[in-house]
């Protein structure tokens, strides 16, 4: 079995979504459950040894415009979000983080040092990321305490505006060129990220915003859940002159499972062949090369192909890449060793 670390995910989000409804998330993540894609049971049957966990604010249930006769489609996007009830959503999602840690249900990890111990001691990697930085202060103050509890990822933006930049909306087909890029706020946010050390996402930013980031930051270039627009035009993918400029910096793309990014058509459809993701890894690996292209799976905050369905399904992916002539180095660096190495550059290590 060869052991994955995502590039992102979204367990936090339905654990939160179970403690609002009453429920217990420590115990849902660790003895399992039938609903979502991520709990410890799944991810152990399903070689995910660990990954970037996001502490994400929802805008409400997010629906998808429906294809119109030509079968394109814009969906709107959200209004932007106050800080105040931002951060009281994001302090309770680190808080059950935390709790799955004191628990043993997974181990927070703040160097690839952790990490690796982790996977060696077949506990979950978790690594807190935040998609969307709606809970921090233009000032940043938030973000050290946030970096003190164990965050060392993020994305500026998700698909909506924030004080520090623009998001890009779920639209097919349509150009990644959408709005503004940076405020000035957020070009102050990547410079404390560079001090910090803090991976910068740039998964869900507009094309102005890509170029603000590389033209600012020291580090390399990361897309964590993101594939390429040349085969599936929706906003969200990624032009060729980014995955050129990804390559430059020694960054990595994270192929993304979600089924819209994937399919030729972008629609929201489970039944997407395992060969539309083999396509764009195939894609991927042509224009950047092997060492930078990794998986980003979107679990618990996507559809899915249904050949994989959750994360105990994972090595449906591994297996369909073995076919398609991937060797077992290269699947090893796809799988966990390049994230490893974007990590500690990040990180100072």
């Amino acid at each position: 079995m060869e052991l994955v670390f995502d590039g992102h995910n979204d367990v936090l989000l339905r654990l939160w979504r179970t403690m609002k409804a009453g429920g217990d998330p420590v115990a849902e993540f660790m003895n399992g459950t039938s609903e979502g894609h991520i709990d410890a049971p799944r991810a152990r049957k399903g070689g995910l040894a660990g990954g970037f966990c996001a502490i994400y604010i929802p805008s409400g249930e997010l629906i998808l415009k429906e294809p119109d006769e030509s079968g394109h489609y814009v969906t709107p996007l959200s209004d932007p979000l106050p800080l105040g009830p931002s951060l009281e959503v994001a302090l309770e999602k680190a808080a059950i983080a935390l709790r799955l840690e004191r628990a043993g249900g997974w181990r927070l990890c703040r160097s690839t040092a952790d990490v690796r111990a982790a996977m060696d001691e077949g506990v979950f990697a978790a690594v807190l990321h935040m998609e969307g930085c709606e809970a921090l202060d233009a000032d940043l103050d938030n973000l050290e305490v946030f970096y003190a509890a164990g965050l060392r990822s993020l994305g500026p933006v998700w698909s909506r505006h924030n004080i520090f930049g623009h998001g890009v909306p779920f639209a097919y087909p349509m150009d990644t060129d959408t709005g503004p890029g940076l405020t000035d706020a957020g070009f102050d946010l990547v410079r404390a990220c560079n001090r910090l050390g803090i991976v910068i996402d740039l998964a869900h930013i507009t094309e102005k915003g890509f170029w603000d980031v590389a033209k600012t930051t020291d580090q390399p270039l990361v897309a964590s859940h993101s594939n390429v627009h040349a085969l599936t035009p929706v906003a969200r993918n990624l032009t060729d002159r980014q995955l050129d400029a990804i390559k430059e910096s020694g960054g990595l793309v994270g192929l993304n499972y979600a089924v819209t990014m994937l399919r030729p058509d972008g629609r929201d459809n489970v039944e997407t062949p395992l060969s539309d993701m083999v396509r764009h890894m195939d894609y991927l690996v042509e224009r950047l090369g092997i060492d930078h292209v990794a998986l980003g799976s979107d679990f618990d905050g996507a559809s899915i192909p249904e050949e994989i369905s959750d994360a105990a399904g994972n090595q449906n992916l591994v297996a369909a890449l073995r076919d398609a002539g991937y060797a077992d180095a290269d699947l090893k660096k796809i799988c966990r060793e390049n994230w490893l190495r974007i990590m500690a550059s990040a990180w100072h290590e």
